[in-house]
């Protein structure tokens, strides 16, 4: 693949593969009881891994497993404490992130990492800039950008600020930004975690791409689909501890569950049916920035789905509906009543609840302990005078953090030392606690192992038990498909079809999705 000073020199922007460091098939990076510890916690025991040349290696575990330490390890950002590793045969430090992408190990973060007020091609040169005579060529950065961003079939522009694109798209920029800078090791975490199907099939011909010039794949996902259709080899995961590696044909699905968690298939999806009762939540042709004309309902007991690509209308609808952006027409009824909702405030007074899509940039102050953060929305109803009861506080906390299993020591633990998957139920425990009607999830299970996502689904029917409805939004079709009670289908910032329960088929809703 071409590295960076050689898309510099040519700005044609076509991607090759480097030289192989070792034959296709041969041991490119080997662990030997390689262990990790933080104090007295073993975040990754002695574990002993082979990744071959030109192989696409899965690595899956539920989160807590260990699959983040050994990113990072792997890639320089924290040191082992014990063991070796091998790269091609011979030991090295990775030391730092510098050595690791000096010697072709790169990695592309589930969470992105690059500057949102910085043009694509900018976060693309990121660290190797064109410049002549002491200034920055911008102009050269953008068009080789955009010959690579157009060489890999991805459809975005090199010149947008990074920011204004979805999340899904920045994540296409991020494994855009690896590709050009001399790979011959490339870890993926959970690539797909914000893209649709469209955009995973291009992801996976990149990925395949690559294989085929000898660049090996480290993909990491709890998708497990993804893994049978592109690993060539998968390793478990669990509690920090390497618990085996199959070949992808010598394995299944229920056997990579019950490796990973001692659970059956069958415990994982859970699906709960109530007869539907009042009519929460009703809109009529509203519309404002990126949707129009939605008209639909959410009744107490029933799941509401939202399906349609990145950018059709689904995420950007149920933030006008919170609040977050205004509406610019149609109508929104609240229990019958007509209602004006112009800001968040207004929507959870109503009794509305939103867990967005970027659970780390709004839905968490992750500088905060998650007690705080679970107690964010009610901090008011604990307050008198000017005190707050810290009683009520600690009890309200503590509780939250017991029924959702959220696996800490303490409240007091700040809410970035936790997982993805731990992450996603501090956010959900903080609208449990306001007492909320209506609870909207934005791709509610993005990055969390299927283990949290059995549980988030267990919540689902809980809430929807006690009376509550719920708009499901997912770019996973299967999730939404499955939990549903009624299926709506966005294309191009519009409502295009609704389908019951299982009243379509996958290959319907897809074709509805992305028809123009």
């Amino acid at each position: 693949m071409t590295g960076l000073s050689e898309v510099t020199q040519r700005h044609d922007g076509q991607i090759t593969a480097v030289g192989h460091p070792v034959p296709k098939g041969e041991p490119i990076l080997e662990l030997k009881v390689l262990k990790k510890n933080y104090g007295a916690v073993e975040a990754l025991k002695p574990a002993t891994m082979t990744f071959l040349s030109g192989e696409i290696h899965a690595i899956v575990g539920e989160n807590g497993a260990g699959k983040s330490t050994l990113i990072k390890l792997l890639t320089g950002v924290i040191p082992r404490t014990s063991g070796e590793i091998l790269w091609c045969g011979a030991p090295v430090a990775l030391a730092n992130p510098n050595e690791a992408i000096a010697r072709g190990i790169n990695a592309v973060h589930q969470e992105v990492v690059l500057c949102p007020h910085l043009s694509v091609a900018a976060n693309m040169f990121l660290g190797d800039e064109m410049n002549s005579r002491g200034l920055m060529r911008k102009r050269a950065m953008t068009d080789a950008a955009q010959a690579v961003l157009d060489d890999l079939g991805f459809n975005l522009p090199a010149n947008a600020e990074l920011g204004s694109l979805t999340i899904g798209q920045q994540q296409l920029v991020a494994t855009a930004r690896a590709a050009m800078r001399g790979t011959q090791f490339l870890i993926f975490d959970e690539p797909t975690a914000y893209l649709t199907g469209q955009e995973s099939a291009q992801l996976f011909r990149l990925i395949r791409r690559l294989q085929s010039q000898g660049v090996t794949i480290v993909y990491i996902s709890h998708r497990l689909e993804e893994v049978f259709e592109l690993a060539d080899r998968v390793s478990v995961l669990r509690d920090g501890t390497h618990v085996g590696t199959r070949p992808i044909t010598e394995t299944n699905e229920a056997e990579l569950i019950a490796l990973m968690i001692n659970r059956t298939i069958e415990q994982i999806y859970h699906k709960e049916h109530f007869a539907p009762g009042e009519t929460i939540v009703e809109t009529r042709g509203l519309s404002g920035p990126g949707f129009r004309d939605v008209s639909l309902t959410v009744r107490a007991g029933e799941i509401v789905g939202l399906y349609g690509l990145i950018g059709a209308g689904r995420s950007e609808f149920a933030l006008g509906l919170y609040g977050r952006h205004p509406t610019t027409a149609g109508e929104i009824y609240w229990q019958g009543r007509k209602v004006s909702i112009a800001n968040e405030r207004t929507a959870m007074e109503l009794g509305i609840a939103l867990a967005p899509e970027s659970r780390r940039d709004q839905g968490l102050c992750l500088n905060l302990p998650i007690g705080l953060n679970i107690n964010l929305p009610v901090f008011r109803r604990m307050t008198r005078g000017l005190t707050i009861n810290r009683a009520e506080e600690a009890a309200n906390a503590d509780r939250q953090i017991r029924d959702l299993q959220i696996k800490t020591p303490s409240r007091r633990v700040l809410a970035s030392a936790m997982s993805g998957g731990n992450q996603q139920k501090i956010v959900i425990g903080k609208w449990l606690s306001h007492g909320a009607r209506l609870f909207i999830f934005d791709e509610p299970t993005v990055g969390v192992d299927v283990g949290t996502k059995a549980e988030i689904y267990r919540l689902f029917a809980r809430l929807l038990e006690n009376g509550a409805g719920i708009i499901l939004i997912s770019s996973y079709l299967p999730e939404v498909y499955e939990l549903a009670d009624r299926l709506h289908v966005f294309r191009q910032g519009r409502l295009v079809a609704s389908h019951d329960y299982r009243a379509a088929s996958h290959e319907e809703v897809l074709a509805q999705a992305i028809n123009a």
